[in-house]
């Protein structure tokens, strides 16, 4: 695959495979170095990640998005895995679940900072960009 243009693309989490296809990149978040893409030839790379919306670029020129909370992504010159703690495609993602649940963590964050409550604002915040229901103001 490396040659024709393409990466295989995995997202595992402890529970199952949540997605694998053929993409022509893939943009994730790591804790050291904020955004970074992942094209096809990219060198061999192991980096931690934190929760985001990670942008599947496939092959048909469609994206997939997928929440991910935590984990790791390993790149080689040919595919990319996401190893994931836990992760969502955006289409399985419940909009009002995720805003309820921002809602709860911004009014808890009112009332005092925990890093409990920092980690489920993030987790809202990655599920609610993934299916474009958060405003860029607050990401």
């Amino acid at each position: 695959m490396a040659g024709d243009g393409r990466l295989r693309v995995e997202v595992v989490s402890p529970e199952r495979t949540l997605f694998s296809g053929d993409a022509t990149q893939v943009v994730t978040r790591t804790m050291d170095g904020g955004e970074i893409a992942f094209l096809p030839g990219h060198i061999a790379f192991l980096g931690a990640l934190v929760e985001n919306h990670t942008r599947i670029h496939l092959a048909d020129g469609t994206v997939q998005d997928v929440a991910v909370h935590g984990g790791f992504v390993e790149v080689a010159p040919d595919h990319v895995t996401v190893l994931s703690d836990a992760a969502e495609l955006a289409q399985q993602i419940d909009v009002e679940r995720a805003r309820r649940a921002r809602e709860r963590a911004e009014q808890a964050l009112r009332a005092g900072h925990d890093a409990e409550t920092e980690s489920a604002l993030r987790r809202a915040h990655a599920r609610l960009a993934a299916v474009g229901g958060l405003d860029p103001a607050q990401h």
